[in-house]
């Protein structure tokens, strides 16, 4: 007898990205040499977590009566005016904008598929994409589609994105569409300015024929080498006509994965929309996780609104900034004049390796202790967690195993 319903029945039991880590792991372990490039956290050259300890201070400090209550559902008003504040500082948009409280980036980007799109309605996003954008996808009964990511040139295809959201908005009458930019999941590509301009004038025309909403997931943002202002710049022309969602994560910003602490943030000029999209967002809160973190939220609330503690903050995220920038120049230097093919890369925890065979790559790459994640069309490297002294090794295995 089956007590699944039929759709549940062959759920895949683990993250391949996880089962990958364990296995290095196990291997270091046991005694070998190993350069682990599937883990998606910031590590230091002795290979331990990252952390920004000032974060951590903030959160001893919490007092206990605050932490041990409930949150209110929406999250703490505190939380997110300064979400709201860190994304759009004193921009008009900080007026028109509403948010929730989610567990991380990745509760952010579920309320935006329920609540954007009907069930069995499709999400689009880049050809390559992060894993869990179709997991997120798939658990709500919506589907995922994609647009190819980069053109010849490898710049962003704004023709394909053009095309396909034509198709969607034709098919179903409103559209969804992920951008997962600065420093994007798995490839490290970074939009410019006339990226863009170019997704905007697609999305702006899109707009005649039925409601589009843009989510811009910018968990990595903080490690970018430009703010996101250029990107709110060409988005506020979609002021009044598309939906802006940005999915903001305190994971990757403040070092702190396990403290599930994120936001969903919806810009709406006109006031009674926004109302019935506070509403709307509140309600899914209480009828999936109920309520966040109350000390997380109370911990990263006060890191960005204590300038003594914000500066610090700033200050040992620089550093660790630092840390990885010298990484992805240093990948930088040896990857291209040996012939690796990768997007433009120019910070970011990840870069991915293009190759017609990743899996026969990986497999390869794993004999002689080196981990990356195989995925469609090529092979995810987190620069995050390979000290700068390993990235020769790893880009010397890595052009041996993808050489056609």
């Amino acid at each position: 007898m089956e007590f699944l319903i039929p759709s549940r029945t062959a759920r895949p039991a683990d993250d391949p990205i996880f089962a990958l880590n364990a296995e290095a792991q196990a291997r270091k372990k046991a005694g070998e040499t190993v350069i682990n490039a599937t883990v998606g956290a910031l590590l230091d050259d002795d290979g331990k977590l990252a952390v920004i300890e000032t974060v951590v201070e903030a959160l001893r400090a919490v007092a206990p009566e605050v932490g041990a209550a409930y949150a209110p559902i929406a999250g703490s008003p505190a939380f997110l005016e300064a979400v709201i504040a860190d994304l759009f500082g004193s921009r008009p948009e900080a007026q028109q904008a509403v948010a929730v409280a989610t567990p991380g980036g990745s509760g952010a980007l579920r309320h935006a598929i329920t609540n954007f799109l009907e069930p069995q309605q499709t999400l689009l996003t880049t050809s390559t994409y992060w894993g869990p954008y179709k997991t997120l996808a798939d658990e709500s009964d919506r589907n995922l589609a994609t647009f190819r990511m980069l053109d010849e040139r490898g710049r962003l295809d704004v023709s394909d994105l053009d095309k396909k959201l034509q198709g969607i908005l034709d098919a179903q009458g409103r559209a969804l569409v992920f951008l997962n930019t600065p420093c994007h999941n798995p490839t490290g590509y970074s939009f410019d300015d006339d990226d863009w301009a170019g997704a905007v004038e697609v999305i702006d025309r899109a707009t005649a024929r039925g409601p589009v909403s843009v989510l811009v997931d910018v968990a990595y943002a903080k490690y970018a080498q430009t703010s996101l202002d250029g990107a709110f710049d060409r988005l506020k022309k979609l002021s009044g006509r598309a939906m802006v969602l940005v999915a903001w994560s305190a994971s990757k910003s403040f070092t702190q994965y396990g403290l599930r602490v994120g936001a969903l943030v919806a810009v709406c000029p006109d006031a009674e929309e926004r109302r019935r999209v506070q509403s709307a967002l509140v309600y899914s809160c209480r009828g999936t996780w109920s309520n966040c973190n109350a000390a997380g939220m109370a911990a990263i609330s006060r890191v960005l609104t204590d300038p003594e503690l914000r500066e610090r903050v700033d200050r040992e995220r620089a550093a660790l900034k630092a840390l990885l920038d010298k990484r992805v120049a240093c990948w930088n230097e040896l990857a291209a004049p040996a012939g690796v093919k990768y997007p433009r890369y120019d910070g970011g925890f990840f870069t991915t390796v293009f190759c017609a065979e990743p899996q026969k790559a990986a497999a390869r790459l794993r004999e002689e202790g080196i981990f990356v994640v195989p995925a469609q069309g090529g092979l995810r490297v987190a620069l995050c967690s390979v000290a700068e002294r390993d990235v020769p090794r790893l880009v010397d295995g890595i052009r041996r195993a993808t050489a056609s």
